[in-house]
């Protein structure tokens, strides 16, 4: 008899208990938030309000946990409002149940706004002593600048760091804030702000300390320092100093540091660790440009000989209208920076019925500081030319050049922002192996500005003039012909100059310009359009501009920019292609 009573009372009782529970269990409802606030403040709340976080989660509270939430974000509101200037807002708050859910309104009054009414700014350390007057003039000046300015907790912040940050940036890396205050007077809604630095000692640079180096001599790396014994640490110079040491072809990687202890800082060491790249290198190339055609390059490089890190390089190019050999021996840089080179090259070329074949020998000086980089050149060179059915010639000239270029566009194979400015000047005289005398100038400026998120407009123009009496004799480098792909697109490469029987000759002075609007429907396909304008003439009254009008593709590929335009010469009248990509491997 008790066995079979079990069985069916369990069911029933366990029922009986899920339902008692159901009946005094909270009601849950999901949960909305409205805010009623001044704009400058409203999206700040509807973000950081614990309910507008817990409705944004799809959380469904009970009464209690509302109440909780409700208290809290009024809690949160001052605070908030705090950060933003306002210390005496008004904050109201109701829960109002909606159907089946919760909604959660508030009003608030934010009241008037605290201005910084002063800002003081102090030293400590070797910064307050008389001999740093200019810099402690100049922080000053700027801290205070923040007077009368609304009182923003992530403003004043940001202040402080401002100050912080320039002086690590300079010779004291071991600046600190000391003491910093932000006073309020709620009655005249006014802020008085005060920061201590306590500036350290000034660091100078010591001698470096090189890691990593067992291929290349440790000289390579000694003479591309920025930083002179004695001379105030600047971060920049450290930076400098990286990327020269990366760009100077022996190491694949560089990190620059110094440790800022101020026990140390009267000649802090610059610690220099490399990765060296391996003593030779081949490569090969291919690519194409409707320029100068197909192109195929194989180089060969040894970056030690004799043991002094004397670079060699052996470079063949093959192009459908140009083909080329180099032989090129460069020097590491000396402690003033400067890097000398010896090289030959081979050369021939035929291009719009303009058949040259020149051999060159250069001497070279560069130096590369930061953006700027310069070339002064000693070349003696000889070639012999003919254009089109006119008799062949000889020219010789031994030239002196110098190339200043100045580059702010980064790494970027599509900048949106800076420009490239070369000026070149030289000249040749028949006194001392040439068959003319003559002077050449020349400048070219490309700029780069955003257009829009996602758009930039390119300015490009160039203009060159040689001044000598005639242009027999001046080997066909030091003149000037337009068209193709980086000058006027819509014509042939190098098809603007002077016409004869069958070619087009070379000619002392170019004029060309660009203008081109370029907009990324996505982070590497993008399109163009453009105009571009110039000319290559025997003289500056002889230049008679021609136009090209068109539109292209661009595409970052991972190897470098793929650019294909179609323009329309407007002298010509006639549609062409251009295009340029290249493939290392």
């Amino acid at each position: 008899m008790p066995t079979s009573i079990v069985p069916a009372v369990v069911p029933r009782l366990i029922k009986a208990l899920l339902l008692l529970a159901a009946l005094h269990a909270p009601a849950v409802r999901a949960l909305s938030v409205e805010v009623q606030a001044p704009d400058e403040v409203e999206a700040l709340l509807r973000e950081h309000l614990e309910t507008a976080r817990a409705a944004r989660l799809g959380e469904k509270p009970d009464a209690e946990e509302i109440a909780r939430l409700q208290r809290k974000s009024e809690e949160t509101a001052r605070d908030l409002l705090a950060t933003e200037g306002y210390f005496s807002p008004r904050v109201e708050s109701v829960v109002t149940p909606v159907g089946d859910d919760w909604r959660v309104s508030y009003r608030v009054d934010p009241g008037p706004r605290t201005t910084v009414r002063r800002a003081v700014l102090r030293f400590e350390g070797a910064l307050a002593r008389n001999e740093a007057r200019g810099l402690r003039a100049r922080l000053t000046r700027a801290f205070a600048g923040n007077a009368g300015k609304p009182f923003r907790q992530a403003e004043w912040e940001a202040a402080k760091l401002a100050v912080l940050r320039l002086l690590l940036a300079n010779a004291y890396l071991a600046a600190r804030i000391a003491a910093s205050e932000a006073r309020v007077d709620p009655a005249a809604r006014a802020a008085d702000l005060s920061v201590t630095i306590d500036s350290g000692p000034a660091f100078h640079y010591g001698a470096p300390v090189v890691s990593g180096t067992a291929r290349y001599p440790e000289s390579i790396v000694r003479n591309l320092n920025p930083g002179a014994p004695g001379k105030p640490v600047r971060q920049q110079d450290l930076l400098d100093y990286q990327m020269a040491l990366e760009a100077s072809g022996y190491f694949a990687q560089a990190t620059v540091r110094v440790e800022p202890d101020p026990a140390r800082a009267a000649a802090v060491p610059i610690e220099v660790t490399v990765v060296e790249r391996p003593l030779k290198r081949f490569s090969v190339g291919a690519g194409a440009s409707t320029d100068t055609g197909a192109r195929v390059q194989a180089a060969w490089l040894h970056r030690d000989i004799l043991d002094r890190g004397m670079r060699l390089r052996l470079d063949t190019l093959l192009e459908t209208m140009r083909q080329s050999g180099l032989a090129e021996l460069t020097w590491p840089r000396n402690t003033k920076r400067y890097e000398h080179s010896l090289g030959l090259q081979l050369r021939q070329e035929d291009i719009e019925g303009q058949e040259t074949h020149a051999t060159v020998l250069a001497a070279r000086r560069n130096l590369l500081r930061g953006r700027i980089e310069t070339n002064l050149t000693l070349q003696y060179q000889t070639e012999t030319q003919t254009v089109g059915d006119t008799p062949g010639v000889r020219n010789q000239a031994l030239t002196a050049n110098y190339v200043w270029t100045q580059r702010a566009i980064g790494r970027a194979f599509y900048p949106r922002r800076g420009y490239v400015l070369t000026l070149q000047g030289g000249g040749a005289s028949e006194a001392l192996l040439s068959d003319t005398s003559f002077v050449r100038l020349y400048g070219r400026h490309t700029h780069y500005l955003p257009a829009g998120d996602r758009g930039r407009l390119v300015l490009r123009g160039e203009f060159g003039s040689v001044l000598a009496d005639t242009r027999d004799g001046i080997p066909t480098d030091f003149l000037f012909r337009a068209g193709g792909d980086n000058s006027v697109r819509g014509y042939a490469y190098q098809s603007l100059g002077e016409a004869v029987d069958g070619g087009v000759a070379s000619v002392r002075y170019l004029a060309t310009g660009s203008v081109e609007y370029d907009y990324f429907f996505t982070r590497n396909w993008g399109a163009a359009v453009f105009v571009d304008a110039g000319d290559a003439a025997d003289s500056a009254a002889a230049l008679s501009p021609v136009f090209g009008y068109g539109v292209g593709a661009r595409y970052r590929s991972p190897v470098g920019p793929v650019n294909v335009d179609i323009a329309y010469g407007e002298a010509t009248d006639e549609v062409r292609l251009h295009f340029s990509l290249g493939v290392s491997f």
